[in-house]
Parts: C-alpha cells; structure tokens; sequence
C-alpha cells in the first residue's frame, strides 16, 4: 500500500485528489497539508471535501508530514512547488507535479533535484485523455508537415493564474518538435492590430478565461481548402486527479529520476 501525502489539500484539486486517492484500492491517504494561514487547516480533508471522515487532518506545511508517506502529490503553484521539490529530494520521497506555470529554469533544477534523490513524474496535464492528445498531435502534424498552419486555443476558468496553459504550451511543443521546429522561437501568444499576414512557420496559441471552464483545448491544422481539429474537453476535475493517483501508485517503486505522464501511461514509445 503506497501511502500518499497530498499538497493544497484544501483547493479545488487538492479536494478531488484526495478523494481519488481515498478511494484507489492500492493507494492509503496518509497525510494533507496547506500553507500555515490557510483557514482550512486543522480540518479532516474528507469532511472538508465531502466525502466523509477520514481521520486525516491537514497540517500547516509538508515538513509537518513529509515522513508520513511515500509519494507527495503536488497541484500548487510553481514557487510552491519547487520548495517542495527540495524537501522531497532531501528526504528521498517521490513526486507526482502537476503544477502548471513552471519555467524552462524550474524544470531544469526539477531534473537536477531528481537525479540521484528521488523518482518523480512531471507533466503539465495528468489526465489520460490529454495525454493522448498529446500524441495525436505530434503524429498529426508529422503527417500533415509544413503545408498546414497550427494554431491552439485554450480556454480555462477566470481564476487561473497562468496563460498559456501548460497544456496548451505542451501541445505546441509538441507540434513544434514534429515539424523540426522550436516553439520558443515561433510561437506567437497574441494578435492585436496590423500585424501582417501569417508566417509559415509560426504557431499560434491563445487564450481564453471566462466562468467556470475546467478546461477546453483545440488545436486545429488549416490547409488550403480544409481543416482537421482535435479538440479536448474536461467535464470536471476528476480526470486529473484520477491520473494523479495513478501516477502516486506507479512512481512509488521506480527508480529515482524524472518521468512523464508518458511512461506512466506506456505512450513513450508511440
């Protein structure tokens, strides 16, 4: 039984990952944690998500629980995220991240943190759907090459922090490296006034906030005459925290360094 420590346990995420991992046959909640100040601590995560009792109550901080578990999931923000990531690396306690908003920079120190000190896996979007997604697009634009034109559009709910998403950055990588491109270099964040016409090389992506949205995206391929989009939508947050738990029960034992959703899922090859 794999014991798992959930990060923001009293945010939107941290309340349906707990829940997932409650509920998972291989998984035990062992401990929750939040900021000092957050209200919320002190209360039994369960009750305070709505599934019930649970006996785990959440504590002011990981360093308050980070010898409770084994796995540490993390939805946070980015600055959090990497204090955490030092903890568990000192502590030798693996990782599931799925905070968005991390830099090329936070990303480097993650890879460095996990080699020789813990297993982690890291990706931008936990759910299966996406991850595939993922693939499709790759595949897609190897197939289509330079004759059609990229563009991605993102639409999240008026509260989040970071735009682009980190999805909607991962699909655009994605599509960049298929078409022997780098999307630091052509993608193109947004339009406004004369701005001539479209490069061939460029990829757009833009972003929506508005409402409730968990989260929408389309990457549509235009060619003269036609066009193919590959859309996807999540009903709710469950997707991902679904994922989430399946990637606390497959990073427990793997030998330390950073994964990705891919190798959880056995996508890398594809």
């Amino acid at each position: 039984m794999t014991k798992v420590i959930v990060a923001g346990a009293a945010g939107r995420m941290g309340q349906r990952i707990s829940y997932m991992v409650n509920e998972h046959p291989d998984l035990q909640l062992a401990a929750a944690f939040e900021h000092p100040d957050n209200p919320a601590t002190g209360r039994d995560v369960g009750e305070l998500a709505g599934f019930g009792t649970t006996g785990v109550n959440i504590s002011a901080g990981l360093a308050a629980v980070i010898d409770q578990g084994d796995v540490i999931i993390d939805f946070t923000f980015h600055q959090a995220t990497m204090e955490f990531a030092r903890l568990a690396a000192e502590h030798g306690r693996a990782m599931v991240i799925g905070t968005t908003g991390l830099t090329q920079e936070n990303l480097v120190t993650l890879q460095e943190l996990a080699i020789g000190n813990f297993s982690c896996v890291q990706a931008p979007n936990m759910a299966v759907g996406v991850n595939v997604l993922f693939k499709l697009v790759e595949k897609t634009a190897s197939i289509l090459g330079d004759a059609y034109d990229v563009e991605i559009v993102e639409s999240h709910h008026r509260m989040k922090k970071d735009a682009p998403s980190g999805t909607a950055l991962k699909l655009g990588e994605m599509a960049a490296g298929a078409l022997n491109r780098n999307l630091s270099e052509v993608g193109v964040f947004e339009r406004n006034g004369i701005i001539g016409e479209r490069t061939d090389q460029e990829i757009g992506i833009q972003t929506i906030r508005a409402g409730d949205i968990v989260g929408e995206h389309t990457v549509y391929f235009a060619g003269a005459g036609e066009r193919i989009e590959i859309t996807h939508r999540a009903h709710n947050r469950d997707n991902f925290a679904r994922g989430a738990a399946l990637a606390a029960g497959w990073v427990a034992d793997k030998p330390k360094g950073l994964y990705t959703m891919f190798d959880v899922l056995g996508l890398s090859d594809y």
